[in-house]
């Protein structure tokens, strides 16, 4: 079988996009759950070390490349992907704030291929700290700064670097006069959320667990501790400060994932416990000058059952976002020194706005707000009776970047559907100016181009927020082709933002769709919770009528209709297509969750089990099994066309997800249109992605789409 694996990618190369590849065979695999037999005829592909599994995913891998790179119309297509991609002169992605006010942020120019950590200080001077591209030339491999915390007096700055798109960073330390760095790094720090204690010599961070010899990967995500570093010593001279057993009084189970932050300006450290994915959060206070000793006495702020799932503290009280009392959210408050939810005082009382996230500077708590599909931005000074709107000078997509306890204001982003990204300054006045951090490059504010939000009437009656962007010329004569875009998980809500690259497929014609289904947040917590683990189908119906809806108001047909999904996303596009074949020319899920009877086998898929259900309870198998775009999929069903994207280094969604799924539709579809299962070897779920191979990939599902819905220049003749 190896030789035939291994004769069948020489067959793609050398044929290009005119020969598939070998089918993989499918096995007999049989799981049964609570007197249901499930199959699972492609078990074998999740062996992704066996070398008849490497060859047969490599062959299907450069099938997809050869056949995209052989389209009439992709070369055109990639160079103008690559054209508007850098037509800004610079993309900056992260920004913090030191305690004196200086900028720390990652920004890209147009002529690099990955981000940067830069600082500029108050005199606007700017200073190149971290350069990712340095340990590239050591190992070959790309590599990404995943996130970075500046020292409160900015002497220090610690960061973290990952290969490959893996996402599994270690921690540096780096003198930031010397640009030297201190001590060793520190692995297993994926996600350690740094705080650095008042000192500016050690911090706080949370570190995943040592996986000994033949732990099981489920195992990387459990058993996480709180550790307190003082810069300079070894890692293993660390002492825990929150986890399993750590402290009687915090309740950690084995599965949770323990964070501490201290704040400055107040006498107390926060510990935020978290149940994976799950929205609501633990918390815990404690004096920070306790942290770290056996007998810290720390105190419970709220539980889980709470309904908090987000906060922030200013000097010794904390703000919790709650929907104990509307599921738009409110915001209440209680003492640190003595925190007692009954009595909590209400600072921002829900409203028909859905409250979405705030952030506490010196002057002022600064709060986002959605409005229907917009988001606005309110300031409430502290001891003021009620919270004020700010003006911004762009309408549509608002987010908090960063502020300080030390500092007035906050920095911000705005952005809109054909508006890209730039970055300003709110001052204590509640006065916005651009910080000029963010050029507007030639194409990223487009005239020409109109947006119209409308609601379309789901299944069940309930309206579906659906965005939709075209040329101000394009006729409504069921002509254009049309990529509908979702998401609907964790209560994520797509807001209006735009990237440049998006024009080479608007300016072609195309309409671009963006549904807010049931999942996301964009009408509160029930709208979250109406496409959540048993209520899960809501999210594909919900699209499913979107799409209906762009058929019936002439703005494409089903032949000239694409949709597009990433990660959680996968399971709308994929229930999508497997319960409505007939409705779309073409489906890409991009690093897709797709096998959810198995993804809590995978160790991201432990995190996640708040969110989707485990196999071992009857009423959440069942929710995984209806939402599980692999065992959906039916022998002699003429399906769309279907790209599967994924980065083989996804630690977040193994990449067998789409190599099953692929494997399946190959074995299953009539239809005769292609099945292709797209592979990066150096990324993982597009964190971490270089510039080039995020123009590659626009350009691949662009393409693809162009191709299966008829416009003439993609079309081989």
């Amino acid at each position: 079988m190896r030789a035939l694996f291994a004769f069948a990618a020489v067959l793609a190369l050398a044929a290009h996009a005119q020969t598939a590849p070998a089918p993989f065979p499918p096995g007999n695999t049989q799981d049964t759950f609570f007197g249901t037999v499930v199959g699972d005829p492609y078990r074998a592909l999740e062996d992704i070390g066996n070398p008849d599994v490497v060859a047969w995913a490599k062959s299907q891998g450069d099938y997809a490349r050869g056949t995209l790179d052989s389209l009439p119309g992709y070369a055109a297509l990639r160079k103008r992907v690559v054209e508007l991609d850098e037509s800004a002169a610079a993309v900056v992605f992260t920004v913090r704030l030191d305690a004196k006010g200086d900028l720390y942020f990652t920004r890209r120019t147009a002529q690099e291929n990955t981000y940067k950590l830069y600082r500029r200080d108050a005199s606007g001077a700017e200073t190149l700290l971290v350069d990712p591209d340095d340990w590239q030339k050591d190992t070959g491999k790309p590599h990404a700064i995943n996130y970075f915390a500046p020292s409160p007096d900015g002497t220090l700055v610690a960061y973290g670097i990952s290969a490959a798109g893996s996402e599994d960073a270690s921690l540096y330390v780096m003198d930031i006069a010397t640009r030297k760095l201190i001590g060793e790094p520190i692995d297993r720090a994926r996600f350690p959320q740094v705080s650095w204690r008042p000192d500016g010599r050690s911090f706080v961070y949370m570190r995943l667990q040592e996986r000994k010899p033949g732990m099981p990967a489920t195992e990387k995500y459990q058993n996480s501790r709180v550790w307190l570093h003082e810069v300079g010593r070894p890692a293993s001279a660390d002492v825990a400060v929150a986890g399993m057993d750590v402290s009687p009084r915090m309740a950690v189970r084995r599965a949770d994932l323990p964070f501490v932050a201290i704040v400055p300006g107040s006498r107390y450290a926060v510990a935020a416990v978290e149940n994976g994915v799950q929205r609501e959060v633990a918390l815990y206070t404690v004096p920070v000058a306790s942290l770290g000793k056996p007998d810290a006495p720390w105190t419970r702020i709220c539980d889980f059952a709470d309904k908090v799932v987000r906060w922030a503290v200013h000097g010794e009280d904390i703000y919790l976002l709650t929907y104990r009392d509307s599921p738009r959210f409110s915001i209440i408050r209680t003492r640190l020194g003595a925190p007692d939810l009954a009595q909590a005082t209400t600072v921002v009382p829900a409203s028909d706005r859905v409250l979405t996230n705030f952030a506490a500077a010196k002057d002022a708590l600064y709060i986002e707000v959605r409005d229907g599909n917009v988001k606005r931005l309110m300031r409430r000074p502290w001891g003021a009776p009620a919270a004020q709107a700010v003006a911004v000078p762009v309408e549509g997509g608002v987010d908090i970047m960063a502020t300080r306890h030390e500092l007035d204001g906050a920095v911000v982003a705005l952005a809109g559907w054909t508006r890209a990204r730039q970055i300003y300054a709110v001052n204590r006045a509640g006065k916005v100016s651009n910080t000029s951090l963010q050029p507007l490059g030639a194409f990223d504010a487009p005239e020409g181009f109109v947006t119209t939000e409308v609601k379309v009437k789901s299944h069940d009656g309930a309206m579906v927020p659906l965005s939709i962007t075209h040329r101000a010329d394009v006729k409504l004569d069921g002509s254009s082709p049309t990529l509908l875009y979702g998401y609907g998980a964790y209560g994520i809500t797509e807001e209006p933002r735009y990237n440049a690259t998006r024009l080479a497929w608007l300016e072609r014609g195309g309409v671009y769709a963006v549904a807010n289904v049931r999942g996301s947040s964009v009408y509160g917590y029930d709208w979250y919770k109406a496409g959540y683990k048993a209520t899960k189908p809501n999210t594909w119906k919900d699209f499913i009528a979107c799409a209906e809806y762009l058929i019936e108001q002439k703005y494409t047909t089903s032949e000239r209709l694409g949709i597009l999904g990433g990660s959680a996303g996968g399971i709308l596009v994929g229930r999508a297509m497997t319960e409505r074949p007939d409705l779309f020319a073409a489906v890409v899920p991009a690093v897709g969750a797709l096998d959810m009877v198995r993804m809590e086998t995978t160790a991201n898929g432990i995190p996640n089990i708040p969110e989707f259900g485990t196999v071992t309870k009857e009423d959440e198998f069942r929710a995984l099994l209806a939402m599980s775009s692999y065992h959906h999929v039916k022998e002699g069903v003429a399906y769309p066309a279907v790209m599967l994207l994924h980065g083989v280094n996804d630690t977040r969604v193994d990449y067998w997800h789409s190599s099953k799924m692929a494997a399946r539709l190959l074995a299953a579809t009539t239809s005769g249109k292609p099945v292709l299962l797209n592979l990066d070897y150096d990324a993982g779920h597009g964190v971490g992605s270089t510039k080039v191979q995020r123009q590659r990939e626009t350009a691949d599902y662009f393409a693809f789409l162009l191709w299966q819905t008829g416009h003439p220049d993609f079309q081989r003749h």
